[in-house]
């Protein structure tokens, strides 16, 4: 399967040698993420184009690879063609009507070329002869070239002629790599994870800082989001999660301040504990998903004040989105279902909330805080790789078992996310007993599952399977295991 990656209008807009400098790390990126589903994609840059190779034959796979090449950053559209060497205009219809004739039965059409590079004939003079030719041979409802039912799309670079087959469209932005690093600050609520996808959209390397206020099961919550994210759209870079114990400093806030002043006063404690986080990782952006006059804390005023108390720089790609906008981009990138169901922890609520808060006020609160109790939680925040998460909840547990073929009585529990599960479904025959719970869904489904009972948890790439593995065993399921298929996956 050959593709053709179209550079984001972002990159082509640039001078030569920083497009340049685009195309070569997106080049990397797309070969560290495609390789990991094909060992043996070939990638090849050029000026305003990427040709991806994939030796990949089955459909499942194919959709695999599909999707995770719209999600690269950088990425603006995606062409599947067929490769030839420019043959005479005779054989272009001939490839072109092989490509598209079971479309274009009882269809409008037009035919588009595209033509780089110094050749005998123009792209219209191809337009034409194609065009005709399909319109003489072809069953079609005739040539419409404004708004056709089928766009016969033909490209020419230099000595190759392409057939697109099919198109649609990348992520977008820029390439991981070609921008700074940020610390996005993540509760697992929609606006947080929607703002770090932002950020990484933007080309922007986010490592995520989590300021627990909810214990073990919000921590999962929020690094199942994490990890998500991660393994969508970023997973060409590492990156980190630091979790902050932040419980102390929360009641230090409600036992010490002013009704009114809590929710200013917590986020500026937040934003001095996220400094001190970046400081550490040498970066000096802080992302929120702060959007203006969402909540009392997050009017113009308040937020001023909010930004003192940090000497980086706050970045809020939400801040003037409303809520249903930011629903939405969460629904179509997949974080809703588990969003929904992540209790808003840092929500704290005031009897009578100030929108304009006054910062001699607000110093007057805090200096009646004991502020060693930040510089304990920052000096005990937890740092992760984000490849370490799925081992946190196995800390305490025993060996997690990996299973390569499903035997017995064993039950097979599919958490992979619904969008995934549809466009690979699992299959193991008839007498493996297979069941569908997303991950996100789990902790709640758990209650249903046997203590005694022996489970399979699968996922694509098996670290989600491994952090919840090391969950439901601390929960005291103790014949919980982790089904690796590897190469034999919807073979058996």
């Amino acid at each position: 399967m050959l593709y053709l990656v179209k550079l984001s209008p972002e990159i082509t807009i640039r001078s030569r040698v920083v497009r340049r400098k685009y195309t070569r790390q997106l080049s990397k990126n797309l070969n560290k993420v495609l390789r990991e589903h094909d060992s043996f994609v070939q990638i090849r840059r050029e000026w305003d184009v990427i040709e991806v190779d994939s030796s990949l034959l089955k459909l499942n796979e194919i959709a695999k690879f599909d999707s995770r090449l719209r999600c690269i950053p950088g990425v603006g559209r995606i062409h599947k063609v067929r490769k030839y060497p420019i043959p005479p205009m005779e054989d272009m219809f001939h490839h072109a009507r092989d490509a598209y004739n079971k479309v274009l039965k009882g269809k409008t059409f037009a035919v588009r070329c595209r033509r780089m590079g110094e050749h005998s004939f123009t792209s219209v003079e191809v337009e034409r002869y194609v065009g005709e030719r399909i319109r003489v041979e072809c069953e079609t409802a005739g040539v419409k070239l404004k708004n056709p039912d089928v766009t016969v799309l033909l490209e020419i670079r230099n000595g190759f002629f392409y057939v697109v087959t099919q198109k649609f469209f990348g992520l977008g932005g820029f390439p991981l790599g070609c921008q700074d690093s940020v610390i996005s600050l993540i509760s697992g609520g929609f606006d947080s994870s929607v703002s770090s996808y932002l950020s990484i959209k933007r080309g922007l390397l986010a490592h995520y800082c989590f300021f627990n206020l909810g214990g073990k099961e919000h921590e999962l919550a929020v690094k199942e989001i994490a990890l998500f994210l991660w393994l969508k759209f970023h997973s060409s870079h590492r990156v980190k999660f630091v979790s902050v114990s932040f419980e102390s400093v929360l009641e230090e806030i409600l036992r010490q301040v002013e009704s009114s002043y809590v929710s200013v006063i917590l986020k500026r404690m937040m934003l001095r504990a996220a400094d001190k986080v970046a400081e550490k990782l040498g970066i000096n952006t802080i992302v929120t998903g702060e959007s203006i006059g969402q909540v009392s804390s997050q009017t113009l005023p308040n937020l001023s004040i909010i930004d003192r108390a940090s000497t980086s720089l706050i970045l809020r790609p939400l801040c003037v989105h409303d809520k249903q906008e930011i629903i939405n981009t969460a629904r179509e990138i997949g974080t809703e279902d588990f969003s929904k169901r992540v209790p808003e922890y840092c929500g704290v609520t005031s009897k009578n909330p100030t929108t304009k808060a006054k910062l001699s006020k607000v110093e007057r609160e805090e200096s009646r805080l004991n502020m060693a109790l930040l510089g304990e939680a920052v000096t005990n925040a937890n740092y992760q790789s984000i490849t370490a998460l799925p081992d946190v909840f196995g800390e305490e547990s025993t060996y997690i078992e990996i299973v390569k073929l499903p035997q017995g009585r064993a039950t097979v529990i599919d958490i992979r996310h619904p969008d995934e599960e549809q466009r690979s479904p699992l299959r193991l025959g008839n007498e493996i007993r297979i069941i569908k719970v997303p991950f996100y869904d789990l902790r709640m489904y758990s209650e249903k599952l046997e203590q005694d009972g022996r489970y399979l948890l699968y996922c694509a790439q098996g670290m989600m399977s491994r952090l919840q593995a090391g969950y439901l065993t601390n929960k005291g399921y103790h014949n919980i295991a982790i089904l690796d298929l590897g190469n034999l996956e919807n073979k058996i």
